[in-house]
């Protein structure tokens, strides 16, 4: 039977952990955003819209929001809770190559989903999604490495 004392640490333990996750997927979110949004601007981007059928406002400003902070979330979370598991001793990169374990797995996925423009995918859409997950994983790490690794 759990004490009182050592319930009310797990629940300090875990609502600090939380504090940590949104900390590290708001930074995570925010870099790939803004990453995703400077992409957007560009002619190849317009041209693979243009491809697609994609909308520009909602896939430049809404759902790339929210999948960089699902994605985000995802990598924060392998972060705090494997930590010492992750071979290499920086932040910076142990969120890395979370990061890129998460492009190739979306990549992966992707190309199951439509196999005829499995190419395309491959290559315009790897190419577009490596500046992203670079800079989430660099945003991540970064942020643990000065909040949580700098004593």
């Amino acid at each position: 039977m759990e004490t009182q004392a050592t319930a009310r640490t797990k629940r300090q333990t875990s609502r600090e952990f939380y504090k940590k996750l949104l900390k590290l997927d708001g930074a995570g979110g925010a870099a790939f955003w803004i990453t995703d949004f400077a992409i957007s601007v560009s002619p190849i981007a317009a041209e693979y819209r243009a491809a697609f059928s994609i909308s520009y406002i909602p896939l430049a400003l809404v759902e790339a929001l929210v999948g960089g902070l699902m994605i985000g979330c995802c990598v924060s979370y392998f972060l705090l809770r494997f930590f010492d598991r992750i071979p290499t001793k920086n932040p910076i990169l142990k969120a890395l190559i979370l990061s890129f374990v998460a492009m190739f797995m979306i990549e992966f996925l992707s190309t199951l989903v439509d196999p005829n423009n499995a190419s395309v995918y491959l290559l315009i859409d790897t190419g577009m999604n490596v500046p992203r997950f670079l800079a989430l994983g660099i945003g991540i790490g970064y942020l643990y490495k000065r909040l949580y690794r700098s004593a």
